[in-house]
C-alpha cells in the first residue's frame, strides 16, 4: 500500500509538472497532501508538513539572503572592475576573448542565476565578439560551463534542493564540493583556450578602433545605482563572507543575513534606496524560497507516512545486488541524464530521496548522495526545461538546436570531469565501506 502511494505520489507530482498541468509550488504542497491524507489522519498529516516545513527553514533563510547579497553586489558594481579587466585583457585575440569570457563567466555567475549571467556578459562581449568575428556559438558553450559549474553554490538552487530533500545542512554538501568545482572551472578555462587557438587560426588578429572605450561606456550604463567608491569595503565584506563561510564561523542563513545588512547599509544609506533594492530582487527570492517551504511539505509526508522507506525496500529488493556499494558514483552519473529530462525539482525531491534511502542501507550517507546528485548539473543547462537557456541563445541570435549540438560533448567533459574529481579527492565514494 505505501509502496503504490508513494511511487503513486511521486509519479503525479512529476507529470504536472512536466506537462505543466501545475507549477512546481503548487504540486509540491497539493500532490503530498492528497496522497498523505489516504495513509494517515488530517491531525498526523498536518505534523508531518509542519516537520518538514521546520527542518527547511534554515535552507530558505540561507538562499534568500544568499539571493539578496550578490544582488546587491551586482548593483553596486563589484564586479565591474573585472569586466573591464577582461575587455583590456583580450585585445585583439580571440584566445584571449574565450578565456576571458571563460573568468568573467565564473565570476559573475558567483550569484547562481543564469539569466543576470548572460545579460552581463552577453552586454559586455557581444561587441568584441562581433568586431573580431569570433563565433557567438562560442561564448554561448562557455558561459553554459561557467553556470553548469557555479549553479552549485548554496543560493543557486540544486544545493538548496539537494540538502532540503536530504535533510542535512548546506554547509556539508557544498564546501566539499569547492575543489570539485576548481577542477571544472580548469576544465572549462581549457576549452576555451582550444576553442580560442582554432579561432585564432581561422581569423587572425584584427584591429579594434575605440572597441574598448565603447564597451566599457555600455559596462557602466547603469550609474544610478552604481556605488564605485564603496568597491574596496564591498570586496572586503565579500572576502570576509567567503572565509567566515568555509571556516564555518556562524550557520550560512546566519552569515548572510549579516552580510545582506551590512551591504545595503553601506551601499544603500538611504532608506528608500533600501526598499527599492529590496523590492527589485524580490520575485527572484520569492521564486525560489517559495519552493524550498513547499519541498517541506512533500519530503515530510514522504518520509513521516513511511513512503519513503517503503520505496527504498522496493527499489532494494529489484536492483542488482553489485550495483548498491557503488550508488555514489552511479547516483552521480545518472544525475546528468536525470536533470535533462526532469526538472531539478522533480530529480531532487522525487528520484534523490529514493536513491538515497536505499544508499543508506549500504553505509553511503545522505550528504555524499548529495554531493554526487549535483555533478551532472552542467547537462542540466542544456535541457529545454530551462528558461535561461533560451534567454542565452536568443541575446546571441543564434538557433536552440545549433547550440545543444555544439555545447553538449564539452559540456560531458565538464560533467565527466567533476564526477572523476570528486572520486579522486574522495567527496564521494567509489564503493561503500560498510
Amino acid at each position: 500500500m505505501l509502496l503504490l502511494l508513494g511511487y503513486g505520489m511521486v509519479a503525479t507530482f512529476m507529470v504536472l509538472i512536466m506537462t505543466k498541468r501545475m507549477s512546481a509550488l503548487v504540486a509540491l504542497a497539493l500532490v503530498p497532501i492528497a496522497f498523505g491524507l489516504v495513509a494517515a489522519s488530517p491531525d498526523a498529516v498536518g505534523k508531518m508538513m509542519m516537520e518538514g516545513i521546520t527542518k527547511l527553514a534554515p535552507t530558505g533563510v540561507m538562499l534568500t539572503f544568499g539571493i539578496l547579497y550578490f544582488s546587491i553586489m551586482t548593483d553596486a558594481g563589484l564586479f565591474d572592475p573585472l569586466i573591464r579587466l577582461v575587455v583590456r585583457f583580450v585585445g585583439h585575440d580571440p584566445l584571449k576573448l574565450l578565456v576571458g569570457t571563460a573568468v568573467m563567466g565564473t565570476a559573475v555567475a558567483l550569484d547562481g542565476d543564469g539569466a543576470t549571467t548572460y545579460v552581463i556578459c552577453v552586454t559586455a562581449l557581444l561587441p568584441l565578439y562581433q568586431r573580431l568575428g569570433v563565433r557567438l556559438q562560442y561564448l554561448a558553450t562557455v558561459l553554459l560551463m561557467s553556470i553548469g559549474i557555479m549553479n552549485i553554490v548554496p543560493w543557486g538552487g540544486p544545493t538548496a534542493r539537494a540538502a532540503a530533500a536530504m535533510h542535512v545542512d548546506v554547509a556539508d554538501v557544498f564546501l566539499p564540493l569547492i575543489p570539485v568545482m576548481l577542477m571544472g572551472f580548469a576544465y572549462q578555462v581549457g576549452v576555451a583556450a582550444y576553442l580560442g587557438m582554432r579561432e585564432r587560426r581561422r581569423i587572425g588578429a584584427l584591429t579594434m578602433p575605440d572597441m574598448e572605450n565603447a564597451v566599457l561606456a555600455d559596462i557602466d550604463g547603469s550609474s544610478d545605482i552604481r556605488r564605485p567608491a564603496m568597491m574596496i569595503p564591498n570586496l572586503l565584506l565579500t572576502l570576509a563572507l567567503l572565509y567566515a563561510l568555509i571556516k564555518g564561523i556562524l550557520p550560512l542563513p546566519a552569515l548572510f543575513l549579516v552580510a545582506t545588512t551590512i551591504a545595503l547599509l553601506l551601499n544603500y544609506p538611504k532608506l528608500k534606496d533600501q526598499h527599492a533594492r529590496l523590492a527589485t530582487h524580490a520575485s527572484n527570492v520569492l521564486a525560489v524560497v517559495s519552493l524550498i517551504f513547499a519541498a517541506g511539505i512533500f519530503t515530510g509526508i514522504l518520509s513521516g507516512t513511511g513512503m519513503l522507506k517503503a520505496m527504498s525496500d522496493g527499489l532494494l529488493n529489484v536492483m542488482p545486488g553489485w550495483l548498491g556499494p557503488y550508488m555514489a558514483p552511479a547516483t552521480a552519473l545518472l544525475s546528468a541524464p536525470a536533470t535533462y529530462v526532469l526538472s531539478n525539482d522533480a530529480f531532487y525531491f522525487g528520484v534523490l530521496p529514493i536513491l538515497a534511502e536505499t544508499a543508506a542501507t549500504y553505509g553511503i550517507s545522505a550528504a555524499e548522495m548529495a554531493r554526487a546528485s549535483l555533478l551532472g548539473q552542467p547537462l542540466h543547462l542544456l535541457s529545454p526545461l530551462v528558461a535561461s537557456t533560451y534567454l542565452l541563445v536568443a541575446l546571441l541570435d543564434i538557433e536552440y538546436g545549433d547550440n545543444q549540438r555544439s555545447s553538449l560533448l564539452w559540456v560531458l567533459g565538464l560533467v565527466v570531469v567533476m564526477v572523476i574529481g570528486a572520486l579522486v579527492i574522495g567527496v564521494i565514494p567509489l564503493v561503500s565501506k560498510a
